[in-house]
């Protein structure tokens, strides 16, 4: 029962921070106006620090299926992993074992107070190879082609400014690096999840595709989730006026 309000933050849609109230590093810096929706889709509030225990919570495991996303990641020694909206930590400090000492993990959040309760996780499992980064709202604060992978668990539906943010990722991946999302399947009634906190394989296609993004493969047997990977288009949109048009790989239904 103790993490009953936590389920509900996503069940039920209690304790969520608005963009106004998320914390900046820097409250000079105007943040652009946010979105509250995005080509069709409403765009959902992000998970208060104060709801961090339902990350970690011990059902995780059996209802996600962790280690089975993370076997199908395709992480490799040696690589810099960037775990976007991070937490305190629940799939960097497993991706730090997977990089090992040579490879990094960037542990982005814009919440300061989860940053610190990956800090004290990171130094009771004597972990040193994830350096926390303070984003904001519309950039991830990430040095420019320097990212071999961007995971993303159950965050994108939450970015208050996608553009801005695929745009700032687009430019952090290296060539070949890819952005990967898990996100609650909508198309599945049974998913136990609040709406606002799911998405179809259909809507992420059609916001990654309109911001330089191609699906390469998709990963489709985790009990509540897809696991959509996406590489870099050859040309970035944003330096065009090219047009939302979905990817052949829609009509094929890829799989892994």
């Amino acid at each position: 029962m103790r993490y009953l309000a936590f389920w509900l933050i996503l069940a039920g849609g209690i304790s969520v921070v608005s963009a106004q109230e998320s914390k900046q590093p820097d409250a000079q810096n105007e943040e652009p106006p946010a979105r509250t929706e995005y080509m069709g889709r409403t765009i959902a509030q992000t998970m208060h620090f104060n709801g961090a225990p339902w990350l970690i919570r011990e059902s995780r495991e059996r209802e996600e299926d962790c280690a089975t996303m993370l076997k199908n990641l395709g992480a490799k020694k040696g690589t810099t992993i960037c775990d976007l909206g991070c937490g305190n930590g629940f799939y960097s400090l497993r991706l730090a074992k997977l990089v090992g000492e040579g490879g990094k993990i960037l542990a982005v959040d814009i919440q300061p107070e989860m940053l610190h309760l990956l800090e004290l996780r990171s130094k009771k499992e004597n972990v040193t190879n994830i350096s926390p980064v303070l984003g904001t709202l519309s950039d991830p604060k990430l040095p420019p082609a320097s990212v071999d992978l961007i995971l993303c668990v159950d965050v994108y539906h939450e970015l208050s400014h996608p553009e801005l943010m695929l745009s700032h990722l687009r430019k952090s991946l290296k060539p070949d690096g890819q952005i990967v999302l898990v996100e609650f399947r909508a198309e599945d009634p049974d998913v136990p999840i609040k709406r606002l906190h799911k998405m179809s394989k259909e809507q992420c296609l059609k916001e990654l595709s309109a911001n330089g993004f191609a699906l390469r493969r998709s990963f489709d047997k985790l009990p509540w989730q897809h696991m959509l990977f996406f590489g870099k288009e050859m040309a970035d949109p944003s330096k065009s006026d090219s047009s939302t048009k979905m990817p052949d790989q829609m009509s094929k239904n890829p799989q892994n």
